[in-house]
């Protein structure tokens, strides 16, 4: 009921900024991707999201890009308390007006975790490749690396922090809320019931009951598939017989090739070309965000990359897309700091 309210609350909120000041616009695209032919039974036509800031229809000028990733179970939607949020960013001059852009995201087992797949799809590189060579065609941007920022929350923030590591000569700048499956530990850890649970599960419906042996079977499907092994198709790190933990050691290697705590000794020349790189967390989040977001701070800072970590006081999504959250008041003023602009 308090969940209700709360949104309830944000829509009136999101009417009345948008009677009393200039609002932008949302588009909806579909890309055919090349990038997402599968086996796994994914659809390839992606639905994209388009926020326009106000005058884009009106001007000629050409704007920088925000690359935004959604979360597990989330899609490209941009609800109207999310527009709201950016119209008041652009009005109060907190932000020069820029494009923000979400690509949905969502599979069969409600996450892509953006992730190269040779069951489901490359979907790093449909994010990095072909989904900003849409936007270059088709809309007006910046198209060079130093207007294009990579934001996201929770396995969007997963998926920021992993392609911007890939990617740095296609992103400058990223914003990580709350990065989901950065390493091994709490509840995805060898120590957690999850994989028990996940054993137990044989048909889908059962696990679309279950949140965190769902998330491991589409972590699964993304790093470590097997078309030979119905009815999920995955290979696990950590399997049981009977009560007995058992590790395989070649899936758990590609785990952490995929995980982003582990990627950094690859990567760290990747990183470092960035011109900033932020991550943040709230304290009374799942006890898995605060011990992984401080263990990669500090692995960030042990391979002397510069950048920026915050632990604030909220939960997993008290405090992201409102009027007193991140986004309005850190992530998008980070992009405006760091962004190229059109000046003309």
């Amino acid at each position: 009921m308090k969940k209700l309210i709360a949104i309830l609350l944000v829509l009136v909120f999101a009417k009345q900024v948008q009677s009393q000041i200039d609002t932008g616009s949302v588009v909806m695209r579909t890309i055919n991707s090349a990038y997402l032919q599968n086996t796994g039974g994914e659809n390839p036509q992606r639905r994209v999201s388009v926020y326009l800031p106000p005058g884009y229809d009106q001007s000629k000028q050409r704007y920088p890009v925000i690359y935004y990733l959604h979360g597990f179970m989330g899609n490209d939607s941009i609800y109207p308390a999310m527009k709201a949020i950016l119209d008041m960013a652009i009005a109060k001059k907190k932000i020069r007006p820029y494009i923000l852009v979400i690509a949905d995201n969502n599979t069969l087992f409600s996450g892509s975790f953006y992730s190269n797949s040779s069951l489901i799809g490359d979907w790093t590189d449909f994010e990095a490749k072909e989904l900003v060579a849409y936007m270059d065609k088709n809309f007006r941007t910046i198209a060079t690396r130093d207007a294009r920022g990579i934001g996201g929350h929770s396995m969007g923030g997963y998926g920021v922090l992993k392609i911007a590591m890939m990617y740095p000569d296609v992103f400058s700048c990223a914003y990580a809320m709350s990065p989901g499956l950065l390493a091994f530990v709490k509840e995805f850890g060898p120590g957690s019931d999850s994989y028990k649970q996940l054993a137990a599960i044989k048909t889908k419906d059962e696990l679309d009951k279950t949140y965190y042996p769902k998330v491991i079977a589409a972590c699964a499907r993304a790093w470590s598939p097997n078309p030979n092994k119905p009815p999920f198709f995955i290979d696990l790190p950590f399997n049981y017989v009977g009560d007995s933990l058992v590790v395989d050691t070649t899936v758990y290697e590609k785990w952490r090739a995929n995980m982003p705590l582990y990627m950094i000794d690859k990567y760290a020349p990747n990183l470092k070309k960035l011109k900033a790189i932020k991550l943040d967390w709230g304290r009374n989040d799942a006890p898995r965000f605060p011990l992984q977001c401080g263990m990669f701070s500090q692995e960030l800072e042990n391979h002397g990359i510069e950048h920026y970590a915050e632990e604030y006081i909220g939960t997993h999504t008290n405090k992201i897309w409102t009027t007193d959250g991140r986004v309005l008041d850190e992530m998008l003023p980070f992009f405006n700091d760091y962004l190229l602009f059109d000046e003309h």
